[in-house]
């Protein structure tokens, strides 16, 4: 309204009044104002309706007490089983032993100090209204007043810029590797469309092999089996390489047991004998000095006398399960191709779907070998050797100096050598093994550490030999910057550092701004992306994104471990397995019974398909209890990023605020190991 209509307004107003007091004054002397006061007759129906409605009211308001009773008596149990659930578990829980863990327990405990000083210190002002008229330092009156006046100056002079500066190379670093992981997809997806995949020069038959057949066109193949204390599994993987369509004669198959405990060396030992008397050619070895790990077991394998009549070695972890026609289908790849190295195969699970846990990592491992083996195999014949489930031509594996016990991931690191020396590399990605999941996040929790400093320790130790390397510049270019930096360095840094650091520090410092699509439009693209090769878990993206920002803090302080030599980057840990039976042992115990009937193979009437079930439920039931852990570094920064939302709630930054909340709930569930396999 313009100040020319108030104006006029105001007059009309104001006449109004006059004339209303006029009129008033003039009958004051005419007349009186009679009124009748009379008391209504009462009504009884209607005394009794009131008296029946109050009754009514009551009794509701009695039932809404009783409700909001129980749901504060339900809460207020909850949280006190939450209490003792964790004060149990702190009781029960080693501090951390590794040293980098503790320094990175150190550091965030710190950072949850300031952050709860930093929240106490803004919801003060928030109820003093400081938020919405910021004091100054000349118009404070009161001391809080002039120390949060203080603090604002310098939090926008000093604190900030460095902070934004942070958190803009943070974002260039997540848009190079979104980059990099849409161009391996549309690789993938080119991949489809033109229906590309490496071809053998020849095939075997698919039919069995039996009597009649030329040995001379089955070369001599290695097979090796390195376990170490797995006795959950080592019947299946044994069973199944023992299985192998392959000629006798022309197969030798190794256990190398390092098992630690004597027990399990006899049940070991006594399963190689059983598959000895059967007419399979299987040796036992155990060393004596357990140095090296697995590096130190296969290289003491290949130094025996006999490997030199072998040209090529399959190697198996203990919890895989190659399919009879395994070898098969890779070693016709070698005839015609004399600089192929590796032919590597595809991972599949017998317990993807066992617990969430599972399936978040069955998402991670399916875009793995689906999308990064698949391209980087066609277009650029390189990729990491996943240590088992492959086929090595040993003269390539002598040509790039063996097995090396320097870092804990000796795969990675034969593969990068025989790179180096002009080798190539084959993966099939319609050739699958089956092997099992870690079910618990502490097993998981060792797997991806080991996964994640193992190839910092390595990028140190091999860089200059990368440099000084024959290959081709842009070859070098790749293993550096993509296959090192940016794949196993970058990504851990920005992912912990944008996701848990970064964005709890921009909701305390708004002059640091992170825009809303690095919170959360590129993560969601990035996550369908990934989800994208296994497409029944789309129903699991949400729980995806947010478990993988958790695990951030695990792979990011295992990545600063190798990087700078930390004792614990050295430390192997053998992932836990549970032996978890499939549809393959029934068809595996299935087929030794059919053999053993037509007398392919030697048994004892005893053995049978149900008995070796059996086996291996009772091995599953004699595993030792295991309680739930307190994993205090993930407790600690789901503290921190609620208390971020809290102070995002403040500002009322929608996207934020959500984000934090989901995801400090996510890290609470993950700090209390109530996700993967649950037990008592």
């Amino acid at each position: 309204m313009s100040r020319s209509q108030n104006e006029e307004f105001q007059q009309w107003w104001n006449k109004q009044r006059d004339r209303n007091n006029d009129v008033l004054h003039a009958g004051d002397d005419e007349a009186f104002l009679t009124v009748e006061i009379r008391t209504p007759a009462v009504d009884p129906d209607k005394d009794r309706i009131r008296t029946r409605t109050a009754r009514q009211l009551s009794r509701l308001y009695l039932l809404k007490f009783r409700q909001l009773a129980s749901s504060f008596a339900y809460i207020a149990t909850s949280f006190v089983y939450l209490v003792r659930t964790a004060n149990r578990r702190i009781a029960n829980d080693n501090p951390p032993s590794v040293s980098s863990s503790a320094r990175l327990y150190r550091i965030i405990k710190g950072f949850l100090f300031v952050v709860v000083l930093l929240l106490c210190f803004e919801l003060a002002a928030y109820f003093k209204g400081w938020h919405f008229t910021p004091p100054s330092v000349a118009s404070a009156e009161v001391a809080v007043e002039v120390v949060y006046a203080w603090w604002l100056e310098i939090r926008a002079s000093y604190l900030a810029p460095p902070l934004q500066s942070l958190t803009n190379v943070c974002i260039v670093l997540f848009l190079i590797q979104s980059v990099d992981r849409l161009v391996l997809v549309l690789g993938c997806f080119w991949i489809k469309l033109r229906r590309i995949k490496p071809v053998a020069s020849t095939e075997y038959p698919v039919k069995p092999v039996g009597e009649g057949v030329r040995l001379e066109d089955y070369p001599m193949v290695l097979v090796q089996i390195p376990m170490c204390n797995e006795k959950e599994v080592y019947q299946q993987s044994i069973g199944a390489v023992c299985m192998l369509d392959w000629p006798k004669e022309r197969m030798l198959i190794q256990v190398l047991d390092d098992s630690s405990e004597l027990d399990v060396q006899v049940l070991i030992k006594t399963e190689v004998q059983k598959w000895q008397q059967r007419g399979v050619r299987i040796l036992y070895r155990h060393r004596l000095i357990r140095t090296g790990y697995k590096a130190g077991n296969l290289k003491a394998a290949m130094n025996c006398e006999y490997v030199k009549d072998y040209e090529f070695v399959a190697i198996f972890d203990a919890d895989f399960q190659p399919p009879a026609d395994f070898l098969k289908k890779t070693v016709p790849h070698f005839k015609g191709n004399d600089d192929l190295a590796l032919v590597q195969t595809r991972w599949a699970f017998v317990n993807k779907d066992e617990n969430l846990l599972t399936r978040l990592q069955n998402i991670n491992l399916s875009f793995h070998f689906e999308v990064e083996q698949q391209v980087n195999g066609v277009f650029i014949n390189f990729f990491g050797f996943n240590g088992t489930a492959g086929v090595w031509r040993i003269k390539a594996l002598e040509d790039c100096g063996g097995w090396l016990e320097r870092t804990t991931v000796e795969d990675m690191d034969i593969a990068v050598r025989a790179h180096l020396c002009g080798w190539k590399f084959i993966y099939l990605n319609d050739v699958k093994c089956l092997c099992e999941l870690p079910e618990s996040y502490e097993a998981y929790k060792k797997q991806q550490y080991r996964w994640h400093s193992g190839p910092m320790q390595l990028f140190r130790l091999c860089f200059m030999d990368i440099l000084r390397s024959k290959v081709s510049v842009a070859k070098k270019a790749n293993m550096i910057f993509l296959f090192f930096l940016l794949r196993k360095l970058i990504l851990p840094f920005y992912s912990f550092t944008l996701f848990c650091v970064i964005l709890p520090l921009t909701m305390f410092f708004p002059e640091a701004n992170l825009p809303s699509w690095v919170v959360c439009y590129i993560p969601g693209i990035m996550s369908i992306l990934n989800i994208i090769p296994a497409p029944r878990s789309f129903p699991f993206i949400v729980p995806y994104l947010l478990f993988e920002n958790t695990m951030s803090v695990t792979k990011f302080g295992a990545m600063i471990s190798g990087l700078f030599k930390f004792g614990s980057s050295y430390e192997w840990v053998v992932t836990k397995k549970l032996g978890r039976s499939s549809e393959a042992d029934l068809v595996l115990y299935a087929e030794t019974d059919s053999l053993a009937e037509s007398g392919s193979i030697q048994r004892s009437s005893s053995d049978s398909g149900l008995s070796e079930l059996s086996k291996i439920g009772a091995a599953k039931k004699a595993g030792k209890t295991r309680r739930n852990r307190l994993y205090r570094t993930e407790i600690a920064l789901a503290f921190i990023l609620l208390a971020a939302s809290v102070r995002s709630l403040l500002s009322a930054q929608g996207i934020h605020f959500y984000f934090l909340l989901f995801q400090g709930i996510t890290f609470v569930i993950v700090g209390l190991d109530l996700i993967g396999e649950q037990v008592s």
